[in-house]
């Protein structure tokens, strides 16, 4: 049966790449096993969201790994992503528009604290990383 996951990226992935790394696989087997994901980046999470940072994440599995480019491109195509434009730019340095990020812009539904609160009263099962 289909089970309705919110997982919420809001801590800073550098402090604990491994955690991050759970957290992509988790969101990704969720996605594989056929339920309704939707994944918000906040905060120091966005980074996740940084092409350089997966490239940084791939080289924690091994030097020819793609692991996690490949996650992130199964969560990306399957998963309902939101993301706090304020976060983005805070952490990242990057403005909506600039096509930095590994998402295009309008793959994005772009939200804050109603947004969290809204997919987490909605949802079955939450996951915070």
């Amino acid at each position: 049966m289909s089970k309705k996951y919110f997982v919420k990226f809001v801590s800073e992935p550098k402090n604990d790449p491994i955690k991050s790394i759970v957290g992509v696989a988790c969101t990704a087997q969720a996605i594989t096993e056929g339920h309704d994901v939707c994944v918000f980046f906040a905060a120091a999470g966005t980074r996740l969201l940084d092409p350089k940072y997966i490239q940084e994440l791939n080289q924690e599995m091994g030097p020819d790994s793609k692991l996690i480019s490949e996650l992130m491109e199964k969560i990306i195509a399957n998963a309902t992503l939101y993301c706090s434009f304020a976060s983005v730019k805070a952490t990242l340095g990057i403005s909506e528009g600039d096509g930095a990020l590994i998402v295009p812009d309008d793959k994005i539904k772009w939200s804050g604290p109603p947004g969290v609160i809204e997919l987490s009263a909605t949802s079955e099962i939450q996951l915070v990383y």
